[in-house]
């Protein structure tokens, strides 16, 4: 064998040795892409914060910008585009009132679903006039009764009363015995209390009609097209009056 046939069959083909030649350059590509790869991430990640001062010019940095703390700041992606608003800093009074615009937000929020609420409510309790005076009607019962007792037990104090009224026109002009006078006492306070409650009672007939007058007045604008939760607030209380009575 020659010494060209011999170095010849000493060395890989040469398409083994490209592909092996590929193949290691492939392997080193990747490694550089490692070692790259963090850097190009963070820099990919980086901001930039712009924004005008008081006097009007334009400042930029990599983290916001305290000149600007009451102003608003763009925080800018590291190929211009606009990656957020940062809003101004607020100060303390501001932030106590954007707290309390807040808060006051949320309360009318709850008051609208609570409005909506109690108006579907009403609506499928009273589909008409007729239903709503019949529950009028049930809510005055209980305490039409009850003043009726009042007065049946006014009646009685006042007949108790009558014997002992009689009794004393023996002692005119001289003490009454320690227990005529201590009966017409407890008459006396008895009576007074019944009177006050009566008073009570009928105070709470006027309440009671003039929530269902509310209730009613608004009923007939959602009888008459109005969407529940559009007419405002609907007070507990009318709805806690119209509520069914336990017997």
């Amino acid at each position: 064998m020659t010494r060209r046939g011999c170095a010849t069959a000493g060395k890989p083909p040469a398409r083994v040795r490209a592909a092996a030649f590929g193949a290691w350059a492939a392997a080193w590509a990747v490694m550089l892409g490692l070692v790259a790869a963090p850097g190009h991430a963070q820099e990919q990640r980086k901001s930039i914060y712009s924004c005008t001062d008081a006097n009007g010019k334009r400042l930029t940095s990599d983290r916001p910008i305290a000149e600007c703390s009451a102003r608003e700041q763009r925080e800018l992606n590291a190929d211009g585009s606009v990656k957020r608003i940062v809003p101004p800093t607020l100060t303390g009074d501001e932030q106590t009132a954007a707290e309390a615009r807040q808060r006051e937000e949320a309360a009318a929020r709850i008051a609208r679903q609570d409005a909506l609420r109690r108006d579907r409510n009403l609506l499928i309790r009273f589909p008409n006039e007729a239903a709503h005076n019949k529950a009028r009607e049930a809510a005055l019962d209980d305490i039409r009764k009850s003043i009726r007792i009042t007065q049946d037990r006014l009646a009685l104090l006042a007949s108790e009363r009558k014997p002992l009224m009689d009794e004393t026109e023996f002692y005119v002009g001289k003490p009454l015995p320690t227990k005529l006078k201590t009966a017409l006492d407890a008459n006396d306070a008895s009576t007074e209390a019944q009177q006050s409650l009566v008073q009570t009672q009928q105070a709470e007939v006027v309440r009671i009609n003039a929530l269902y007058d509310a209730e009613l007045e608004r009923l007939r604008k959602l009888w008459a097209g109005a969407q529940p939760g559009s007419l405002g607030p609907i007070a507990a209380s009318a709805e806690a009056a119209s509520a069914p009575r336990r017997k």
